[in-house]
């Protein structure tokens, strides 16, 4: 049985990528008791050197190439050894106490295989913690849960489960999502092995809901709709319900206006629309050359 604050008894996985000193140094300053692996995605040996004279790392990673969170993710699920592994947010903040609830409450229920926290915002109002998978309902919804309670998706931002259950299952992240609906694509997987996952409002955390951080506004854009629109068709193409394949169809029959729209709006000088137009179509030219049969 663990002990509160015990090294050995879990391991955090944190992934960078352009973070500051002070967003990560909030994070890391309540969670310091536990084994901590940093992947670095951004390869900033600056920010590693401020780190490490601050903090007790076990293991730290620099990423000369982003192959994106999901890669990152698993690099370090690889590296972990103990009983329990949580996958954290850099824009995160969980306590000592509320990881020890974690371990808890995912002993107690013998077919979880993973728990999350509830979250609140950095102005104490409940955000997005858990709810239905996206071809269920409405992603991101915020729903006002008592005790513990048995969800179909989890936070992404703050996940515990017993190391050796996703070794046994095979629920590393899929690393053909980049940046978005990793964690659903997870959540989904484990209600496929028939496994409970739960949500408790015994533990909380703070979401602080990190940006893309690149200075250029347009390449903001890009990034942020270019991978969006890629990670939900793929998402909603490996689910394969009648509902995500629709999903897929419609906005396959939106591409040819979006052409239109796109000259449209250079036109009368509107980048912005621009961006955002070029990045999706860009997304789903992507999406239609891997995985879209000619």
């Amino acid at each position: 049985m663990m002990n509160l604050n015990d090294y050995n008894s879990v391991t955090i996985v944190i992934v960078l990528y352009k973070e500051t000193f002070d967003l990560v140094n909030k994070t890391l300053e309540s969670i310091k008791n536990y084994k901590i692996i940093i992947v670095d995605n951004a390869n900033d040996s600056e920010l590693k050197e401020k780190i490490l004279q601050n903090f007790k790392i076990y293991k730290y990673l620099l990423n000369r190439k982003n192959n994106g969170f999901s890669a990152g993710y698993n690099q370090g699920i690889k590296l972990s050894s103990t009983e329990y592994t949580l996958v954290l947010g850099p824009d995160c903040l969980i306590t000592n106490k509320d990881i020890y609830v974690l371990t808890k409450k995912i002993s107690f229920y013998k077919d979880s295989i993973l728990v999350t926290p509830t979250a609140y915002n950095s102005e104490n109002e409940l955000t997005y913690s858990g709810g239905p998978l996206p071809e269920n309902g409405k992603k991101d919804i915020v729903l006002n849960l008592e005790g513990d309670v048995c969800v179909e998706n989890a936070l992404g931002a703050c996940m515990l489960f017993k190391t050796e259950d996703f070794q046994k299952n095979d629920l590393l992240f899929d690393e053909n999502f980049f940046l978005y609906f990793s964690d659903d694509d997870l959540c989904r997987r484990i209600k496929l092995i028939d496994k409970s996952i739960i949500q408790t409002k015994d533990a909380t955390c703070i979401h602080q809901h990190g940006i893309i951080k690149v200075k250029n506004k347009y390449m903001k854009i890009y990034i942020r709709e270019f991978n969006f629109t890629h990670d939900m068709l793929y998402y909603f193409h490996k689910s394969k319900t009648k509902k995500s394949l629709e999903i897929i169809r419609k906005f396959k029959k939106k591409t040819k206006s979006f052409y239109v729209l796109l000259v449209i709006r250079f036109l009368t000088f509107r980048f912005l629309d621009v961006i955002k137009i070029y990045s999706r179509l860009s997304g789903f030219n992507k999406f239609k050359s891997r995985y879209l049969k000619k």
